[in-house]
């Protein structure tokens, strides 16, 4: 009896082992896999904080308001700019507004908004075709320096031995500085036509001096300034019509035609005196103003736009009409009345101009003037040419448009001269103003 007790007692106590074990086993799985869910929890919460920062920041983007389209260059600024046929959208927008319903007319308008150009690029076409389109009247101001300082060596002997050089020496020198004040008003007719009238005042001075002179005196310099004081120059005045607008294949043209008045002071029958009789040197008595002619100019200028860039160009030609005065010569003693044949010229350019911003853009381009010679003939004699009459004038310029307001706008441009008959450098600032 006790046995089997006995047996009983340990069979149960080995069946029982087994389980305490395995128990005792899986308790550090089951740590481990608390600690997992611990840490599976901790980096939900900071998702699920994340989570909200981001709905926040989300929900502050949507609060602000959509920012503006972008201005684009579009097919025609100078047509855009003031023209209420084509800002009210052309019919590719039109179609697009009524096909949304509803609010076809604000979607057209969308549109329509979204093409307008920058300020900038509108200034920018205004100063390369010559066709203010920004208002019906427009008024500018503008002012240029001109800078011309030559020199040149006269040479009066000859070479002994192909080296030495015997005789007297003459280095002249012209420093030249010109003012001009120009005042323009145009009139722009249904953005097709325009017209304007310029008048210029013009403030010259220049330096003449002479190194050399006769009886002797080789080594006296001279040197004398003669001024002339603000005057009205050449007034002219000017019709554009623009025949072409900027498509895809075609770019903006327009066509000129500018009527110049000998209005200012001429340069015939101006005296040259003597400074020193000891010296080679003679001076004018004055400065002219203008040139003494009436003159017709016809032209064309073209404005394409290569997103974002633009490119233009210019032809012109300068008929001058033959006048009659009273004494074409430059001799003190002597009045001689005669006919004067200034040489035509033409003037061709091109450049290429960007927008910076909506406010500013820059162009570069080059220019260059043309002129045959003139003609002089005394009554009863023949017409004679001017010696050094013709002329080459080439010129590398800098220009900007910056748009200073709505209806102002700031013009700067640098012309360096590239030939001997062009000036140094030539600065002007113009202020057009849009009604």
């Amino acid at each position: 009896m006790y046995r089997s007790v006995s047996l009983r007692a340990v069979i149960c106590l080995c069946s029982l082992l087994p389980v305490a074990m395995v128990q005792a086993a899986t308790d550090p799985e089951l740590e481990a896999l608390k600690r997992e869910l611990l840490e599976l929890k901790q980096r939900y919460e900071v998702q699920q904080k994340a989570l909200a920062v981001l709905e926040q920041r989300v929900r502050q983007v949507e609060e602000q308001p959509a920012p503006a389209p972008p201005k684009r260059l579009a097919k025609s600024p100078a047509d855009l700019k003031g023209n209420p046929n084509v800002a009210t959208g052309t019919g590719a927008a039109a179609a697009s507004g009524g096909a949304a319903g509803g609010s076809g007319s604000s979607y057209g308008q969308s549109l329509a908004d979204d093409s307008q150009p920058a300020q900038s690029v509108s200034n920018l076409y205004d100063e390369a075709s010559g066709f203010f389109g920004g208002g019906k009247f427009s008024v500018e101001t503008g002012i240029t320096y001109s800078r011309y300082d030559t020199r040149q060596l006269v040479l009066n002997g000859f070479l002994a031995l192909d080296s030495i050089f015997l005789g007297a020496i003459n280095l002249d020198r012209i420093k030249a500085d010109t003012w001009t004040l120009d005042l323009t008003g145009r009139y722009n007719f249904n953005n097709r036509w325009q017209f304007d009238l310029n008048v210029p005042v013009v403030y010259r001075q220049s330096t003449y001096q002479s190194g050399g002179g006769n009886n002797g005196a080789a080594n006296v310099t001279t040197e004398d300034t003669v001024k002339e004081d603000p005057a009205i120059g050449d007034v002219n005045f000017g019709i554009a019509y623009k025949f072409l607008d900027e498509s895809a294949n075609t770019p903006d043209a327009v066509v000129t035609l500018r009527v110049k008045a000998p209005t200012g002071k001429d340069p015939f029958g101006i005296k040259l005196v003597r400074v020193d009789a000891n010296s080679n040197l003679a001076v004018p008595e004055s400065l002219p103003t203008g040139n003494g002619v009436w003159s017709i100019t016809p032209g064309i200028s073209l404005v394409k736009t290569f997103d974002p860039a633009v490119l233009f160009g210019s032809l012109s030609y300068t008929h001058n009409l033959e006048e009659s005065f009273d004494d074409i010569s430059s001799n003190p003693a002597l009045k001689t009345p005669g006919k004067v044949r200034i040489g035509d010229s033409f003037q061709i350019g091109a450049g290429i101009a960007f927008a910076l911003n909506e406010k500013m853009s820059m162009s570069f381009s080059v220019s260059d003037l043309v002129q045959r010679k003139s003609q002089l003939k005394e009554d009863g004699g023949d017409w004679q040419s001017v010696v050094s009459s013709d002329a080459n004038a080439g010129y590398f310029n800098i220009g900007m448009t910056i748009a200073a307001t709505n209806n102002l706008t700031i013009v700067p441009n640098l012309s360096i001269g590239l030939t001997d008959d062009a000036p140094d450098f030539q600065f002007s600032l113009k202020f057009p103003y849009y009604f």
